[in-house]
């Protein structure tokens, strides 16, 4: 299973970015897929996610700022991300997840490198 993230890069603070992440090699759709970020320094946080059937969970954080989406024809996960901050520059990971799904690393089962995300004047 390969999960390849691409989309990032320089954002004005206030601006959008739309994240994506390219999912090969999985036999079914997974039960969850996700996004989370890594601050420098810091734990990775999660920020979104969406299960199979098309429920999704956000981070407080994002809520009304940032729309995970998936097009199971594509094999892709998406991350709208508008009114972006720049305390959000941070390295986002897309993850899928065979069983469970939320904020938790260890539900995880497979990760993307990541993509970088700068919100910066």
């Amino acid at each position: 299973v390969q999960l390849v993230e691409s989309g990032g890069g320089l954002v004005q603070p206030g601006g959008s970015l739309r994240l994506s992440c390219l999912v090969s090699g999985y036999t079914n759709s997974p039960y969850c897929m996700g996004w989370f970020r890594q601050f420098p320094g810091k734990e990775r946080e999660g920020v979104a996610f969406i299960r199979r059937d098309g429920t999704a969970i956000y981070a407080d954080s994002v809520k009304g700022r940032f729309t995970i989406s998936q097009d199971n024809a594509k094999n892709t996960l998406y991350l709208q991300m508008n009114s972006l901050k720049p305390e959000e520059t941070a390295m986002y990971y897309c993850a899928a997840a065979r069983y469970l799904c939320g904020a938790v690393e260890a539900f995880f089962n497979y990760w993307g490198q990541g993509t970088q995300v700068t919100v910066s004047s």
